[in-house]
Parts: C-alpha cells; structure tokens; sequence
C-alpha cells in the first residue's frame, strides 16, 4: 500500500511557478513509478508527466513540455512537479499517483489532489 499527499497547489497569475510535492508512504517508494494528473472543470483527468522509478524515464504531455518538469527524491519518498510560464489553461486539480514499475496498466494509488488555478 502506498499513501500519497500532494501539497503546493494555489493561485497564480499566468507566466508565474508553482512547485507541487508529493509526498508517499512506505519503504518500497523506489519501487514505483510516479505519475502527475490533473482534471479541469467539465474535463477529463489527463496524464501530464510520469516518471521511472529510477528518474531515467520520463514522458512529458505536449501541452506542458518545456514548461514542467518532474523530480523525485527517493531517499526522502517525495516527487516534485515544477510548474513555470503557467498559463489559464493549467487550471485544474492535480493528483499525484504511483505504480509499482514492474507492472503494466493503470495507477491504482491516488493522492488527494491539489488545486491549481492561474489567473489570466
């Protein structure tokens, strides 16, 4: 089991950052593949980045590619999303979720969500 707690979300004017963490339990987090989500009003939940256990993976949505960037830090069983040039279009609830990496197919460990509105 892993228990996931995303923290960082706020407002933000359009061109600023936000940093998001998540934060996991357990002692088998490098284990897990780590995947960042957001929902928007009205909108489906979308993948924005996932990364390998190991950090050597990583795939970006074309919608934030030179813009976010994924981090983890297994020693401390926390991920990071770096949020820069923010747009309108970002806003949405993010959640952050994990995988063990060995295994194909959907996330089933899901954190709480964090709110992300930015401002035009």
């Amino acid at each position: 089991q892993v228990q996931l707690v995303e923290s960082g979300g706020g407002l933000v004017q359009a061109g600023g950052s936000l940093r998001l963490s998540c934060a996991a339990s357990g002692r088998t987090f490098s284990s897990y593949a780590m995947g960042w989500f957001r929902q928007a009003p009205g909108k489906e939940r979308e993948l924005v980045v996932r990364v390998s256990w190991s950090g050597d993976r990583v795939y970006y949505a074309d919608s934030v590619k030179g813009r976010f960037t994924i981090s983890r830090d297994n020693a401390k069983n926390t991920v990071f999303l770096q949020m820069n040039d923010l747009k309108p279009e970002d806003t949405a609830v993010y959640y952050c979720a994990a995988k063990l990496d060995a295994v194909v197919g959907s996330y089933p460990y899901w954190g709480q969500g964090t709110q992300v509105t930015v401002s035009s």
